[in-house]
């Protein structure tokens, strides 16, 4: 059954359910294809039914497959993403403080070396993880007292309190041959607590295992000593190392966190909790 031009079939013509003849007309002449109903040309009750494109809306054509093509709303987890793109992955510490004075009895004019020894998840993002101070001596005011007053400052990330820093100094002077020998090596954690903390570190040095190796060391200016310092923050082969104190170093560190709460660990002082009000499981760590 044929139409005259311009005019839509009836449905289950030979020209097939919404279309147009368009016999006789030049090409492109016909009602123009709507988008999302059907891809020939659309009729006149296709057109009449199209939903209106919502007003304000940069998409004012309907998409394929997606029914009345207005713009799509956010989805019930859309929410729940920009919850999560706002909360926290990692958590920042930053240590500032300085490496104030030692005390080492028949000792003068020395130094110290310091380093920071950390986890695997842990990554420094400012300051100096290493430094060598100047060489101090002793003073009429503190015959006992060596001052170095060495700044230190230092910014880590982590995901995982576990591999907390730890600061290990290393303390060096001169013999009675004038070679610079190891005066004491220690270790101590940067305190997890937020706020002003004083550490004072016992310090020792390696022995020799005979006198002979001792008396050699001695007159060889070669002490025994580690190659590595960071092997005093660690726990491997220090059970078979013979040791002896001596002396002690005091450290000043001012330490300040972020976002360690919003991932689950509370750090803050006890004193700041009331005891009688908050429960005990709330001051454990959750891990």
């Amino acid at each position: 059954m044929r139409g005259r031009p311009g005019r839509a079939a009836p449905r289950g013509a030979a020209g097939g359910a919404g279309r147009v003849p368009g016999r006789g007309l030049p090409p492109g002449r016909g009602l123009p294809a709507f988008r999302g109903w059907g891809a020939g040309p659309a009729s006149e009750r296709q057109l009449r039914e199209a939903p209106p494109a919502e007003e304000g809306c940069p998409r004012r054509r309907a998409v394929r497959g997606h029914g009345n093509g207005g713009c799509a709303a956010p989805g019930p987890g859309a929410g729940r993403v920009m919850a999560a793109a706002g909360s926290p992955s990692v958590f920042l510490l930053a240590v500032t403080g300085q490496i104030e004075s030692g005390q080492f009895p028949g000792f003068d004019d020395l130094y110290c070396k310091f380093c920071f020894v950390y986890g695997q998840d842990w990554v420094p993002t400012a300051g100096l993880e290493e430094g060598i101070s100047q060489i101090t001596s002793k003073s009429d005011v503190a015959p006992t007292t060596l001052v170095w007053n060495f700044p230190i400052d230092i910014t880590f990330k982590s995901t995982n309190p576990s591999g907390w820093p730890q600061i290990i100094v290393s303390v060096y002077g001169p013999d009675f041959f004038g070679n610079d020998v190891v005066r004491g090596y220690g270790a101590v954690h940067v305190p997890i607590t937020p706020g002003r903390h004083t550490r004072t570190i016992a310090m020792f040095v390696p022995e020799s295992t005979s006198r002979l190796q001792k008396f050699t060391s001695w007159f060889t200016g070669r002490r025994p000593e580690f190659t590595d310092p960071k092997v005093v923050a660690q726990g491997e082969g220090r059970e078979v190392t013979r040791v002896r104190s001596q002396g002690f170093v005091t450290i000043s560190f001012n330490v300040v966190t972020k976002d360690m709460k919003k991932l689950g660990y509370d750090v803050s002082p006890s004193d700041m909790q009331n005891s009688a009000l908050v429960p005990v499981t709330e001051g454990i760590h959750k891990y």
